[in-house]
This record gives C-alpha cells, sequence and structure tokens, in this order.
C-alpha cells in the first residue's frame, strides 16, 4: 500500500520539479469560494467534472471540456483551479467536506434518535453507502491520489474524521459508556481502510450491502460492551 501515496519526484504539493524537466504546475485549487455566486459556480464546475469523468473517462475531464459542461468561461474555471490536477484535488477535498458536513447534520446534531441508529447512520455514512448517495469516487480517482496529496494531507483528513466519530459518539447521552480514543481509532480504521480498499477491489465480495452491514454490527456491539441492541 505504501507505493499507492508515494509521490512522483515533480508532482504534488509544494514539491520542486524534476532537473531538466518543465516546471510543474500546482496541484491544488487556487482559492476557495467564498460567495455565493462563487460557490454556485464551484458545484456546477464539480458537477460537470463528474459527469465527464463518469460518461467519457477520465481523460475527457480536461478543464476546458468541464467548463463547457458547466456553461461557465474557462477564464472562470482558472481562477479556482489552474489545471486538471488542481481541480481533481478541489473536487476530492469536496467530498471530504461533504461527509464531514453529513455527520454533523444527520448524526451528530439528531438528539432525537436512539444511539444505536445514531451509530448506524455514521457508520452507513463513513462507509459510503451507495443507498445514501455519497459523493462520486472511483477507482481511476484513487490512482491519481499521488498527484494531488501528500502524506500529511492524508494524517489531516483521518483527524477531521475522527475528531467527527468522537463528536458523534460523545453527542450519544444514552450510549452505555464513553468509548476511549483506542477502540474508536480500531473501528474507523477498520471502516475507512476497508472502504478505500474496495474502491481498489470493486468487485471483491462480501456485496457492498453485506459488507456495511457487518460493519454496523461490528461497531454496535463494540459501543455496546454487553447490552442487547439487536
Amino acid at each position: 500500500m505504501a507505493s499507492l501515496y508515494r509521490r512522483q519526484s515533480g508532482t504534488g504539493f509544494g514539491n520542486a520539479p524534476a532537473e531538466n524537466t518543465a516546471p510543474a504546475g500546482p496541484a491544488k485549487p487556487l482559492k476557495r469560494p467564498s460567495q455565493r455566486r462563487a460557490k454556485f459556480t464551484v458545484q456546477a464546475i464539480y458537477d460537470a467534472f463528474v459527469r465527464i469523468w463518469q460518461r467519457d473517462g477520465a481523460q475527457a475531464a480536461t478543464t476546458r471540456a468541464v467548463a463547457l459542461e458547466a456553461g461557465c468561461s474557462v477564464g472562470t474555471l482558472y481562477e479556482y483551479f489552474p489545471n486538471k490536477e488542481a481541480l481533481l484535488s478541489g473536487y476530492v477535498r469536496h467530498t471530504i467536506e461533504v461527509l464531514l458536513g453529513r455527520i454533523q447534520r444527520e448524526v451528530i446534531d439528531r438528539t432525537d434518535l436512539p444511539w444505536p441508529d445514531r451509530v448506524r447512520h455514521l457508520v452507513r455514512l463513513t462507509c459510503g453507502d451507495p443507498a445514501l448517495d455519497p459523493p462520486y469516487f472511483d477507482h481511476a480517482m484513487l490512482m491519481r491520489e499521488d498527484r494531488i496529496a501528500e502524506p500529511k494531507h492524508h494524517r489531516r483528513f483521518f483527524d477531521e474524521l475522527r475528531a467527527a466519530w468522537r463528536h458523534a459518539l460523545d453527542a450519544c447521552a444514552d450510549l452505555p459508556t464513553r468509548p476511549g480514543d483506542a477502540l474508536l481509532q480500531t473501528l474507523l480504521l477498520a471502516i475507512w481502510g476497508a472502504r478505500r480498499y474496495r474502491v481498489l477491489l470493486p468487485d471483491a465480495p462480501p456485496a457492498p450491502d453485506v459488507w456495511i452491514g457487518e460493519m454496523e454490527r461490528l461497531c454496535l456491539v463494540a459501543l455496546a460492551a454487553t447490552q442487547d441492541v439487536a
């Protein structure tokens, strides 16, 4: 797995180009949208990017094609994404923010639900349950992560996700006991690591619904200790 995340010389964030090569373009967005109109434009760009990627393949999702599909000028797109890798970088960060936002709204803020229901939903969100319509992410995107992210970026996201899980479980006032950090991180690693590996091996058994169900069971049993949650 280590080789999957090893950056090539001259690629990624903050890397100097290799000798006798042209300078590599930045592999991250130039800025984040702050105004409503700008957010709408960037969302339209992401939507167009995914449509082309799914319909015509990764090679077809060029900045010019995406701008045309999104109904904006190439210049407007370049204000945020100077190249295709920066666009992919921005989109991947967008998928992360969507996940964290849904955990906040649909788990942490749902004080009307008993803890087993909140944990089940937390697990399904983290697994990327297709029934919950998560942002699109596929094998080809995963294979390009070495061009847009360094280990520190993976660690930063995992720390954000771990913090979201901690807040979600702490928000369950009826949880029998507060899980320790080691248990929380073990459960999260089991789910998130498996989710990423399932992207690498999309046809590997068990079927997604079976896998998600077993992940739910694992977390419920571990968090309930001896309490029956069936």
